[in-house]
C-alpha cells in the first residue's frame, strides 16, 4: 500500500484517503499524483501491487471494453458491475467510479444512483461531470451523507454532443472565467479533487494554483497536481492509435497478436 507515488518509489504503509488527497499539492511535494483507469479484476490485482496512487473505473469502459462509440450508453448497473470487480482486485487502492450519463439528471436520481453505485461496488469515491447549480447541490448533499466526490470539468465526454465535439477548453476569456468559477464552486461544494480534461495548459496551471484541493489533468499539460490516463491507451491495448496527449509505453495489441499468431503456427 502506498501513500503517494514518487520517482524514488518510497512508500508509506497507509492506504490513501480523502484527507490525504485533499492536502496534496504538487508544488509543495514536487511529486505528481498518478491515476490510471481499470476495468477488470486481473488488471486491478496487478495495479494493487504497484505504487499507483489512484484507480478510476471510468465510463470509458463503454469505448475500450464494450465497443460503444461513446460513453452515453453506459448504465449504472454496468458501472456497478465493473467497479465491484476492480475493487475486489485492488483492495489496497483508493478506487473511484464514474457516475454515468443521465444517472444524475435530477437530485432524486443522483442520490439514489450514487448510493447504489457507492454501496454495491465498495469503491472509495464517485466522480461526476459538470458544475451546473443542480450538480453542485447534488455534490453538497452526497458529501453530507458520506460519499466522497471527485469533480470533472473542461471536456466532459458525457456532454460531448452538447459541447460540439472534442477540443481544448479555456482558450477564450469567457470560457477561462467560467472554468475558474466552476473549479472554485466544485471545491466549495465539497469535492476532494477535480479532473481537468483538455483544459488549456496555462489555464489548468492557474486553476491548480487557486485551488486548495488537487487537480488531476488529462490532456491539460503538466502543471496539474496529478495525471490520469486510460490504461488501454497507455499500453496501446487497442487497434487504433491513442489520443495525441498520450504517449504509449508499449504496443500490447501488436505484441499479443504476434504471440497468438506464433501459437497458431
Amino acid at each position: 500500500m502506498t501513500y503517494l507515488n514518487t520517482k524514488s518509489n518510497s512508500k508509506i504503509n497507509t492506504k490513501l484517503n480523502t484527507r490525504r488527497i485533499r492536502s496534496f499539492k504538487k508544488e509543495e511535494t514536487k511529486h505528481s499524483l498518478q491515476m490510471l483507469t481499470c476495468y477488470d479484476f486481473q488488471t486491478a490485482q496487478m495495479l494493487d501491487e504497484t505504487s499507483l496512487d489512484l484507480i478510476l473505473v471510468g465510463d470509458s469502459l463503454g469505448n475500450v471494453v464494450l465497443g460503444y462509440d461513446h460513453t452515453i450508453e453506459v448504465s449504472v448497473e454496468t458501472m456497478t458491475l465493473f467497479a465491484k470487480a476492480v475493487k475486489k482486485g485492488a483492495p489496497n487502492k483508493f478506487v473511484i467510479a464514474d457516475l454515468p450519463f443521465g444517472s444524475y439528471a435530477s437530485m432524486e436520481l443522483g442520490l439514489s444512483n450514487s448510493i447504489k453505485l457507492f454501496q454495491q461496488s465498495g469503491v472509495e469515491a464517485i466522480k461526476l461531470e459538470g458544475a451546473f447549480p443542480f450538480q453542485l447541490d447534488l455534490i453538497l448533499r452526497l458529501t453530507q451523507i458520506g460519499i466522497p466526490i471527485m469533480g470533472h470539468i473542461g471536456l466532459t465526454p458525457q456532454s460531448v454532443h452538447e459541447q460540439g465535439g472534442f477540443y481544448t477548453h479555456g482558450k477564450d476569456e469567457s470560457s477561462k472565467d467560467r472554468l475558474i468559477k466552476e473549479a472554485l464552486a466544485l471545491e466549495e461544494a465539497g469535492c476532494f479533487s477535480i479532473v481537468l480534461e483538455c483544459v488549456e495548459e496555462k489555464l489548468a496551471k492557474k486553476i491548480t494554483h487557486q485551488l486548495k484541493i488537487p487537480t488531476i489533468g488529462i490532456g491539460s499539460g503538466t502543471s496539474t497536481d496529478g495525471q490520469v490516463l486510460v490504461i488501454n491507451d497507455l499500453l496501446h491495448l487497442g487497434k487504433n492509435d491513442p489520443p495525441k496527449f498520450c504517449k504509449p509505453i508499449a504496443n500490447l495489441y501488436k505484441s499479443k497478436k504476434q504471440l497468438i499468431n506464433d501459437y497458431l503456427k
